[in-house]
């Protein structure tokens, strides 16, 4: 739901942070687009920074990035992506989450598993048919297990999971909170 979008920006942020330049994020070797080594600010990469921009995303313009900066690019690149607005109020901010977090596609196709339909990384009608057939609470414990599962696969877990673990578990609570909202 769209009246959730502002509580999902908030909490993005206050999880992504400020600038960090860690030479161990993938999402930071894969530079500005340009060819030079990435930076992250408020959470996006300068690659991603670039390619929305279509200009260079040194980290003199990486650090200079504003929450008003990258609020448009978060609604259209990542809650736009994943029909957040069509999704019940509490699911929307998890599965916007985790599609920061991890690409529309895999936020996508474990909402899809976790309701039994076709994961082919796409919200479409049929996957917010069987959403919305799932009593939300039900819904959002599937997600955080799936989603914790996920992470726990990844290779980066040992640097990053703490943190991942922790902004699952958190989103989990904000989620639930809006719920009777």
């Amino acid at each position: 739901m769209d009246k959730n979008w502002d509580a999902f920006f908030h909490m993005l942020i206050e999880h992504e942070g400020g600038f960090t330049d860690d030479p161990r994020d993938s999402g930071n070797k894969r530079g500005d687009g340009h060819g030079n080594a990435g930076s992250t600010m408020l959470g996006v990469t300068a690659h991603v920074w670039a390619e929305y921009t279509g200009k260079p995303a040194p980290k003199d313009v990486m650090r200079a990035l504003t929450e008003e900066d990258v609020k448009p690019l978060y609604k259209r690149n990542y809650w736009d992506a994943v029909h957040a607005d069509k999704l019940p109020s509490g699911v929307d901010v998890s599965v916007a989450d985790l599609c920061v977090n991890a690409g529309p596609g895999r936020a996508a196709k474990i909402l899809q598993r976790c309701v039994g339909a076709k994961a082919d990384g796409a919200v479409g009608p049929i996957t917010l048919r069987a959403v919305h057939d799932v009593e939300p609470s039900k819904l959002l414990d599937l997600y955080y297990e799936q989603r914790e599962s996920f992470y726990r696969r990844l290779k980066d877990y040992a640097i990053y999971g703490k943190g991942w673990s922790r902004r699952n578990k958190e989103t989990l609570e904000r989620a639930k909170e809006l719920l009777d909202a």
